[in-house]
């Protein structure tokens, strides 16, 4: 995964996390703007989410931040 799209998975996970708590639940178009302004990221995003890990479409924030920084 790109240092880019770790950071901003852990960013963006922290925000949710603080700002509705440790059960708030997330899908990997979080992580992006309503428009399609880095395809080559998104699929990337996409790829890590359904295709390496099979999550579904929702996920606890709280996972994913761990599995991010799980990785290495």
């Amino acid at each position: 995964m790109k240092a880019i799209l770790r950071k901003k998975i852990i960013e963006v996970c922290d925000k949710k996390i603080a700002s509705k708590g440790e059960g708030v639940g997330l899908s990997f178009y979080a992580f992006f703007a309503n428009k399609n302004d880095d395809p080559d990221l998104l699929m990337e995003a996409a790829t890590w989410w359904i295709k390496l890990h099979a999550l579904d479409h929702f996920e606890k924030a709280v996972k994913i931040k761990n599995m991010v920084e799980a990785e290495v």
